[in-house]
């Protein structure tokens, strides 16, 4: 047999797996809330945005109800479809890290770089972002064009792959279930002016200010995201039975993810 590349792991695979033998070996009953956010965490040693991404991979796997206004449960056993590990994408919290550090400064040399013309691609996918908003419908193909044709204005085909490859390991049944929480027209409409914000440093060459917008776009997705998870937690918290012991808790073992 040929050796084969080791495919390392994302940490909140490694959680969602590990929890999910919780629930199969019935350290979480059926229908339990599960332990807050934060106490997960703590008792996994990991941080809480990567918390929060297995809880989602969960959802989508069928084996927790998110109910908005009251947690986060064990679901009732129903047939579920196999959730599909390579269709999950990468967790939106890490990736929208990673794409504030690397896309900011994408946008910061393509204001600097970018010749006559070069913005066409840019401009004509913000202005299919508003047509699409307008109609009430998906404008991924356009926002994608926007940070791509971006990307192409720095003259680097090395930079041009990694914005497609962090755009594309993004859009993943995870970040479609966060968006489908969270994502409302105000944000819509705040993502299309962020856009708009961007577009107006490059066309005026300020290599500052395309570099300060393009990360304070990315910042906002990403409170907007946890901003939306914290409500849920508050409303959670609010909601939560005064016994403490009536909510599962996990036994900590070696085998847990860090």
């Amino acid at each position: 047999m040929p050796i084969q590349a080791v495919e390392v792991q994302r940490l909140y695979r490694q959680i969602a797996d590990h929890l999910s033998t919780l629930i199969a070996s019935g350290e979480f009953a059926e229908g339990a809330r599960l332990p807050s956010e934060r106490e997960l965490a703590v008792q996994l040693g990991v941080s809480r945005p990567s918390v929060r991404e297995a809880l989602i991979a969960l959802e989508v796997a069928g084996k927790v109800d998110v109910r908005v206004g009251s947690g986060i449960f064990v679901a009732t056993r129903r047939p579920v479809a196999l959730a599909d590990p390579t269709k999950e994408g990468q967790g939106p919290f890490e990736l929208l890290r990673a794409r504030g550090l690397i896309e900011g400064e994408v946008a910061a040399e393509a204001a600097r770089s970018a010749r006559p013309g070069e913005l066409d691609t840019v401009r004509d996918a913000l202005a299919e972002m508003k047509a699409r908003q307008h109609q009430k419908l998906s404008a991924d193909a356009a926002d994608r064009a926007f940070h791509l044709g971006i990307a192409r204005a720095t003259h680097n085909s090395a930079l041009v792959s990694v914005v497609q490859d962090l755009w594309d390991r993004g859009r993943g049944d995870i970040w479609k279930r966060m968006e489908h929480h969270f994502h409302t027209p105000e944000l819509r409409a705040a993502t299309f002016r962020d856009h708009r914000a961007i577009l107006t440093a490059l066309e005026a060459h300020d290599t500052r200010a395309a570099r300060a917008a393009m990360r304070r776009h990315l910042d906002r997705v990403d409170r907007e995201f946890t901003r939306g998870w914290e409500l849920l937690k508050e409303q959670e918290a609010v909601n939560a039975p005064k016994d403490a012991a009536s909510v599962a808790r996990p036994s900590r073992n070696r085998t847990e993810p860090r």
